[in-house]
């Protein structure tokens, strides 16, 4: 399928509304333990997704529209929401995450981008040449992915509680596509 920035906003609206769902008032065995050494729990996760709002989709959209590909993007931090989460609970880091989001959905939609604007390069440290569209695309999938990483973090929490059922959920097998 190809990008379609209306269907990109669309998900990315509702990522707050599916966060706050699922992890909203839930028991902080849910929500505070990870998979191991150097892994994410649901509310590092969240933290991630908030550091994100703040330094990578709409400051890199800017920066291809304004620049194009004449400056690199700063490099992602991506364990920075260990420090930036620190003493916030997982309510005030779900209703930061939902103004960030909205915020930067408002101004994504203000800038009225037209097929042409998508098309702009832009520089990724590592990656090279990217466009508007591309990064906006995977904005959409980094959303879906780590959605997906809180699902397969929280089932983890009851890996032995399944006994035999173990070897149908697929989610306590799978691994290595969205570690941090």
């Amino acid at each position: 399928m190809e990008h379609n920035l209306q269907h990109t906003m669309s998900l990315l609206t509702r990522t707050p509304v599916v966060l706050s769902a699922l992890l909203r008032d839930l028991p902080e065995a849910w929500t505070l333990q990870n998979e191991g050494e150097n892994t994410w729990s649901a509310l590092d996760i969240l933290g991630h997704l908030i550091h994100g709002e703040r330094t990578d989709w709409m400051p890199r959209a800017r920066m291809i529209l304004q620049f194009g590909e004449t400056q690199t993007f700063v490099p992602f931090d991506r364990w920075a929401q260990l420090r930036d989460s620190e003493g916030k609970s997982l309510a005030q880091l779900l209703d930061e995450f939902a103004r960030l989001r909205s915020e930067n959905l408002a101004e994504l939609s203000a800038l009225n981008l037209q097929r042409e604007d998508l098309a702009l390069p832009g520089r990724h440290p590592s990656l090279g040449a990217v466009t508007l569209s591309q990064l906006l695309a995977a904005w959409a999938v980094h959303d879906l992915t780590h959605l997906h990483q809180i699902s397969r973090v929280m089932a983890h929490q009851y890996r032995e509680a399944v006994g035999p059922w173990h070897a149908y959920l697929g989610v306590l097998r799978c691994s290595g596509h969205s570690d941090p």
